[in-house]
């Protein structure tokens, strides 16, 4: 009987980084459509346990059944052929999905979201037999089956280490999602061809070698073609954060991310006022006390740069005054560059998280803007009242914190939550709808203030024409859209920020509820 341990060690090692690596991926398959909130990582992680969880009982049953070496490798190369189909096959039901998500046709995209986490099941469950039958054959001495099925595990679970960061650091930036499935599927299929020529003769092995073959040309095929097919789409790409998508209509570029829903930067050769929430942020430092202008605006901070709208705005209306970007994924600020014309020599974009950048910046600011947040996409570490403590600590005498807040048409609880963090913080706030959104903007001053300061400060520069009419037209919509500030007695904090809980349960209610099929209806 033929017997590698060495070669089984491998194997098992293998199988383990092919595992992860597949869970790693389904989340950038299908977060390019579906998004990459906890809820989908939730259903892709335990799905896959459920999947390995099969795979592990049907492995012990089948290593029992035929302990064979060659049962083992022809079990793993269906696995393998089983991983590389999936990207290819979920193609066509992607783009239906992505179609859906565009046109708010909800019961379509869970469907296709549940067809697309089905598909899996039939790789993950062949490969989670491999570490019964690895243990089944190794195990020689029943007297050292706890050492072998320890040795196995521990293999196996350095494989899905490896499995686990390779994806993200270096294949998905690199080559694509799709192309990440195909060449990690391609690496088990000739790891299970070489074991079947070991254990049973290359002439049995040769029988497979369609598999491999048929999976590159097939790829070949797909992977050339873009992930969606939005009308208008002139660019995509992947990074190890984000899928990225440029759309282009009537001379305007739209900035998407992932899922799509919602615009990160927005852009056009001619026009700055894009009545969104980008503007709104240079009102900020007129909550002051009268008569505070422009050119005391010294320096500025932007939390979730994107592409650049918010400083190329800024720029114009304040002139070329020194401005810190801050956006976690350099993908990002490469794509604002060459699309969204974000080459302002007075803007410092800084690839890394805002937290960790205004930590280390010892600069002051006259206003820090944070655009971060984008329901269910959060980051809770922005909403604690740590973090609004540094915010404070990095702004000038009379700086200003403005951010932009995602709600529902019905649901105010982040806004509140917020306002009660806030609050602990900061002596005075006000908030704005942005209209025609789901936008709020949320506005603290680091000194007392009053409202009747920012009336003042319009009225001074409303017959003032050196005042750059986006920055009138952003004060006038505060003007017009502001709400009482909300009384709360919340406070988010390092130790405990239930931000994914309000966020999850206020995008379910807003689905479940009829909103986004009444809104589309109006359109």
């Amino acid at each position: 009987m033929y017997r590698n341990y060495h070669y089984l060690n491998f194997t098992v090692f293998t199988a383990g980084m092919v595992t992860l690596a597949l869970e790693i991926s389904a989340s950038r398959l299908l977060g390019s459509v579906f998004g990459t909130s906890n809820l989908v990582w939730a259903s892709i992680i335990g799905l896959i346990l459920i999947y390995l969880s099969v795979g592990y009982f049907l492995g012990g049953w089948w290593a029992d059944k035929s302990p064979q070496w060659h049962t083992m490798f022809t079990v793993l190369a269906w696995g393998a052929f089983a991983s590389g189909l999936v990207p290819l096959v979920s193609r066509p039901v992607l783009r239906a999905a992505a179609d859906s998500f565009d046109q708010l046709q909800v019961g379509v995209l869970f469907g296709s979201f549940a067809a697309i986490l089905v598909l899996f099941s039939l790789p993950v469950t062949l490969l989670g037999t491999i570490s019964p039958f690895a243990i089944r054959l190794a195990a020689q001495d029943p007297e050292h089956i706890g050492r072998v099925s320890g040795r196995i595990y521990a293999i196996s679970t350095i494989g899905s280490f490896t499995g686990t960061f390779l994806p993200v650091l270096v294949f998905i930036p690199l080559i694509g999602t799709t192309w990440t499935f195909i060449v990690f599927s391609e690496l088990l299929m000739v790891t299970a061809i070489i074991g079947l020529g070991l254990s049973s003769g290359w002439r049995q092995a040769i029988k497979w070698i369609w598999m491999p073959i048929i999976l590159l040309i097939w790829g070949s095929i797909y992977a050339s073609k873009p992930i969606k097919s939005t009308t208008s789409q002139i660019f995509e790409t992947e990074s190890a954060y984000n899928y990225i998508q440029v759309l282009e209509q009537d001379g305007y570029r739209y900035l998407r991310l992932n899922e799509g829903q919602g615009v990160h930067s927005q852009w056009h050769s001619e026009e700055l006022d894009y009545h969104g929430p980008w503007e709104q942020f240079l009102a900020a430092p007129f909550f002051n006390a009268t008569p505070y202008k422009p050119d005391q605006i010294k320096r500025i901070a932007i939390i979730g740069l994107a592409a650049g709208t918010i400083a190329r705005q800024a720029t114009e209306v304040f002139g070329s005054i020194p401005i810190d970007g801050f956006e976690i994924d350099p993908e990002i600020i490469r794509v604002g560059r060459s699309y969204f014309d974000m080459v302002q020599p007075n803007l410092n974009p800084l690839a890394e998280d805002g937290r960790v950048g205004l930590r280390r910046s010892q600069r002051k600011y006259s206003f820090i803007a944070v655009d971060a947040y984008q329901p269910p996409y959060i980051p809770w570490h922005l909403t604690t009242q740590e973090f609004f403590q540094l915010a404070h600590n990095r702004l000038e005498k009379d700086g200003v914190l403005a951010i932009n807040v995602g709600r529902s048409p019905s649901d105010r609880r982040l806004i509140n939550g917020l306002v009660g963090t806030i609050q602990s913080i900061f002596p005075s706030i006000y908030v704005m709808d942005v209209p025609g959104t789901f936008n709020s903007i949320i506005y603290a001053t680091k000194e007392p203030t009053d409202i009747k300061n920012f009336y003042a400060n319009l009225i001074n520069m409303l017959n003032n024409p050196d005042i750059h009419p986006l920055l009138l037209r952003a004060m006038e919509s505060v003007v017009l859209n502001l709400q009482p500030t909300p009384e709360s007695n919340s406070l988010f904090t390092d130790d405990r920020a239930p931000i994914e809980w309000i966020t999850n349960n206020m995008v379910l209610n807003y689905v479940l509820s009829g909103e986004m099929e009444e809104l589309e209806g109006q359109k």
